[in-house]
């Protein structure tokens, strides 16, 4: 068996601080301090731990604690959304985006649209976080969309991220990093809220970076996101889905990108139904343990002509019928590795109204940043040949 590769310093959790230290014969109390100044300051230059000592700062350097990321293009979208391009280490790019609350200027309003549903959380958990909430108060929340992948080996059709295939896991540290670099460009007046799992990759296919990602996501001693305010996305692996239940107890929230209410259309648009069909992956999200109040989401990317007539919204009604769910609704984004594209926005709300009228919950995705190629499936490997992909029915 292949050792672990060691674990970056970036990545570990106080504990392992602490175990560190001992083996050095440092007191433990500097492990939280070199935590606190990573995650809640995001300092990583051990030159700037001023309240490290120089030999313990000498030490940290020399094993390598520094910069692993760096951002070399942010794109602003005149709705304020940020796409950030991350340079890593070894050349990869990846890409993370910055969604600010819309309000004001640029804000269109339109009928019905949750403007607010790529954060994937519920309104009504707002009360059982009054603390939280506090902090957040007379602020602009930020959603932070990032990336576990470079590239993606899902191969959903509608999807730019898989363009290139996959090329490597993201370890925990770039993971984090991505959250660290994009907390740095908030604007004055904002303050990260939510994060999703939602970027460049397949989250659970990446499943140790993304579990141990969430671990120092949600730290007390760190950035402390509440887990009520993180959203791991995923195109349905089955086996993974039931571990991150056990090991979270269903406190992370969960999205499934569904696309499709039968095995036939969903394998077309996403080769994973394959492997888990609509059965497995439905028994799989009946078993997670859902928190009080809270509800999976569903994401269904409507493609023009292929899945958005009112006979699918009402098969998927029937499909998720006695599930704790709410459903986003997206009209894709067109992306240059397919020659799909969105209905029109009167198929997308006859398609809303077939699901609120079976008493669903349900959202059409406010379009965000899609002039800088940062909505919902464009986030990209940089430098990938696009490669057209056409929609195959399997009897055709």
């Amino acid at each position: 068996m292949k050792p672990a590769a060691p674990l970056h310093p970036i990545a570990r959790l106080p504990e392992e601080w602490r175990d560190a230290l001992a083996q050095r014969g440092e007191r433990a109390f500097a492990a939280k301090q070199i935590f606190n100044w990573i995650h809640r300051h995001g300092v990583v230059d051990p030159a700037a731990m001023t309240n490290v000592s120089a030999r313990l700062r000498a030490a940290l350097a020399e094993e390598g604690l520094g910069s692993i990321a760096e951002i070399v293009h942010v794109h602003r979208s005149a709705d304020g959304t940020r796409k950030l391009v991350v340079r890593l280490k070894d050349g990869a790019t990846i890409e993370t985006v910055l969604l600010p609350a819309v309000s004001g200027p640029g804000a269109r309003p339109e009928p019905e649209i949750d403007a607010d549903a790529a954060a994937a959380y519920d309104d009504e958990d707002e009360e059982d976080d009054p603390t939280t909430e506090e902090a957040f108060r007379g602020k602009t929340r930020v959603t932070q969309c990032i990336s576990t992948q470079v590239g993606c080996a899902m191969g959903c059709v509608f999807c730019a991220s898989g363009v290139a295939g996959w090329k490597r896991h993201l370890g925990p540290e770039e993971i984090v990093a991505q959250i660290l670099l994009g907390r740095a460009l908030l604007d004055e007046g904002e303050a990260l809220r939510n994060v999703v799992f939602m970027g460049m990759g397949e989250p659970l296919h990446n499943y140790d970076g993304t579990a141990r990602a969430l671990r120092l996501l949600t730290h007390p001693d760190g950035i402390a996101l509440s887990t009520r305010r993180v959203t791991v996305s995923t195109s349905g692996l089955v086996p993974e889905i039931a571990r991150l239940g056990r090991d979270f107890n269903g406190q992370i929230a969960l999205a499934i990108s569904l696309h499709a209410a039968d095995d036939e259309s969903r394998s077309a648009l996403m080769p994973i139904n394959k492997k888990y069909p609509l059965a497995e992956l439905l028994a799989a999200l009946k078993a997670y343990p859902m928190q009080r109040r809270r509800r999976i989401t569903i994401e269904y990317t409507l493609v023009s002509g292929k899945n958005d007539d009112v006979a699918e919204a009402q098969k998927l009604a029937r499909l998720l019928r006695g599930m704790p769910v709410k459903i986003n609704l997206i009209p894709m984004n067109p992306i240059e590795a397919s020659t799909l594209g969105p209905p029109d926005m009167a198929r997308v709300f006859a398609f809303q109204k077939a699901l609120v009228g079976s008493g669903y919950s349900c959202f059409i995705r406010r379009r965000r940043g899609d002039d800088v190629s940062a909505a919902c499936g464009q986030l990209v490997l940089l430098g990938a040949k696009p490669k057209v992909k056409a929609f195959r029915n399997s009897a055709s």
